[in-house]
């Protein structure tokens, strides 16, 4: 599915020789009419020097192969063209949304055959740059068969050949950096050195993926009986699917379709279509990096492809990262339709400050964890559990500090903090902003009256800081996904514990403190995937997995590392023996019955 700027118009562009046109060519006319455009424009070869396969003549002139095409009905126009040169002249001098549409749909752009659509704002202006069409089902299906025609092929590929296709998508990566960064920023708004940032650890899982080869490798032993080998290979699945979310328009993907397709994969992303600009981008350097046309896919659409992702029994695993709700119903309903899955879900990351910690240090990260990226991140900290005597002090520094905090577009350098992603979700956390007033807590600094002169319609919150929360409050429980801190005071090691424990997401957690037996103690009784000590946001490098416990995530495998090899790969073990008495020495004597 492509993403086009709003146009009322699609047009199709067929390129050929058509010469004899049969009912195959009208049949192919037709599904791209019914499929891909609205308009349906033939692009003929008219070169006098072509040749058929057999180095015979065109049977047909231009002109009759003309007449011949305008008279079958899903044809709107005939353009003649004599070189490749002169069909990219053509396509650019056609107005209208143009797709150029192939024998089948491995490696084109196709339009879809739904009417619904999606708008793209820019958050820092609140004005629309584009539209997305949102996939029905036989969309995704065409992609799913795509990527299914695409694996008899990539599956065989040796690993070493993989890993080099890796090697050179790091290296286009590396050299678009900056055009990839912007994007990131005209779609969802964060910093851009913050969105640069969530591209590097994208990066980083392309580069783990580069070792591939060595990942693959099984294990073998030798006479486990007499005689008797045994020995495990791991091989890929076949077509996977991910679906991802709005915050981290790269970094997320970048979790899942290089360790897909590295494994021997073929892989149908879809993206969030509020910020699906950058997957386009991504695969069309993946193609320029060299890999196959079919093996990375990329669809729009919302709950319909996903459903259609889900009920295709050609898709073989599902990868997931957003809410908890969607990511146990993905899990749910992947399982009935025989599936394996990974689904990360929802958060609420607490930061202990123990009263014996550098103040200056846990402040400094709680800013950084509580209010990068606007608290759109699923490692953000949104809970600080103030322990014994801290409480006040922690509350006075941070205050300060949210209050300087400098809010403005993501491309303005000074901005430490840019827009929410959409105006809706920027009425969402509003929304719990009042519920958090209502329920008692103590708004400490508000910044749901921000505004910014120029950017007046821009999606703009400034810092928020709560202080005296308790855990019966839904600014507690819920993860907001927005600037929002939450102070909650407890009186002990033990309390704080208990309260990371007891919350139903298993995500993130921090400890902030100079005492090395509550550190071991906390990283050991802590029930949550990824514990920091002194580190504020505890995301693992590449060559780690990344995942949380409980309802933060569904599923027994984690993201990239070890376990996302596991997870895109199936384990065969081969046992064998050999018959004996094959080999024999020379014989030189008449041979006789024995």
């Amino acid at each position: 599915m492509s993403l086009v700027p709003p146009r009322t118009q699609k047009t199709g562009v067929i390129a050929g020789n058509f010469d004899v046109i049969h009912p195959g060519y009208v049949r192919f006319f037709k599904d791209a009419k019914e499929n891909a455009c609205e308009k349906l424009i033939v692009a003929l070869h008219v070169d006098p020097t072509i040749e058929r396969p057999n180095k015979a003549k065109p049977i047909l002139t231009a002109a009759e192969r003309t007449e011949i095409l305008l008279a079958i009905k899903y044809v709107d126009d005939v353009k003649y063209y004599n070189t490749e040169d002169e069909l990219c002249a053509l396509l650019k001098d056609i107005p209208d949304h143009t797709r150029v549409i192939g024998s089948d749909y491995v490696g084109k752009e196709f339009s879809g055959n739904s009417k619904r659509t999606s708008k793209i704002f820019n958050p820092a202006t609140g004005e629309q740059t584009a539209e997305v069409k949102l996939a029905s089902t036989s969309d995704v299906n065409i992609a799913v068969q795509s990527a299914k025609k695409a694996f008899e092929s990539w599956t065989n590929k040796p690993p070493l050949q993989r890993a080099r296709i890796m090697f050179k998508f790091k290296e286009l990566i590396e050299k678009n950096s900056d055009e990839l960064t912007k994007i990131i920023v005209s779609e969802h708004g964060k910093v851009y050195e913050d969105a640069r940032g969530s591209l590097t650890r994208g990066l980083e899982v392309v580069e783990y993926a580069c070792g591939i080869p060595q990942m693959l490798k099984g294990e073998f032993t030798e006479n486990v009986g007499t005689n008797v080998d045994s020995w495990s290979i791991r091989q890929p699945l076949g077509v996977c699917a991910g679906i991802t979310p709005f915050n981290f328009p790269a970094m997320v993907p970048m979790w899942m379709f290089p360790m897909a397709i590295a494994c021997g994969n073929t892989f149908v992303l879809k993206p969030s279509e509020k910020d699906p600009s950058c997957s386009f981008r991504l695969a069309e350097l993946l193609k320029e990096a060299g890999l196959p046309d079919g093996v990375f896919n990329v669809v729009n659409g919302d709950k319909e492809a996903v459903d259609a992702l889900i009920n295709n029994k050609d898709v073989v695993a599902m990868s997931f990262v957003g809410s908890t709700p969607i990511a146990k119903y993905i899990y749910e309903n992947c399982a009935k339709n025989e599936k394996r899955v990974q689904a990360l879900g929802g958060a609420k990351n607490h930061c202990v400050v123990m009263p014996d910690c550098n103040l200056d240090q846990a402040v400094n990260g709680l800013m950084g964890a509580a209010y990068g990226s606007a608290g759109e991140r699923c490692m953000a900290q949104s809970v600080a559990v103030a322990v014994g005597g801290i409480g006040d002090k922690l509350v006075n520094s941070l205050a300060k500090k949210v209050e300087a905090l400098k809010v403005g577009p993501g491309m303005d350098k000074q901005s430490e903090m840019g827009p929410l992603v959409t105006k809706e979700h920027l009425a969402k956390v509003k929304d719990y902003v009042d519920i958090g007033v209502k329920e008692g807590a103590k708004l400490i600094v508000d910044g749901r009256n921000f505004k910014l002169q120029g950017y007046e319609n821009g999606y703009y919150i400034g810092g928020c800081l709560f202080d005296h929360v308790t855990k019966d409050m839904r600014i507690y429980k819920e993860e907001i996904f927005g600037p929002v801190l939450s102070v909650i005071r407890a009186k002990d090691f033990d309390e704080a514990l208990q309260l990371v424990n007891d919350h139903e997401f298993g995500n993130g957690v921090s400890i902030f403190t100079r005492d090395g037996d509550s550190g071991r103690t906390f990283s050991s009784k802590a029930k949550i995937g990824m514990v920091g000590i002194n580190i504020p946001i505890p995301v693992p490098m590449a060559f780690h997995s990344f995942g949380g416990w409980k309802r933060s995530l569904f599923g027994d495998q984690h993201m990239h590392g070890p376990e996302g090899v596991r997870f895109y790969t199936k384990l065969k073990t081969v046992t064998s023996r050999w018959p004996s008495g094959l080999r024999s020495d020379p014989e030189f004597v008449m041979p006789t019955m024995k």
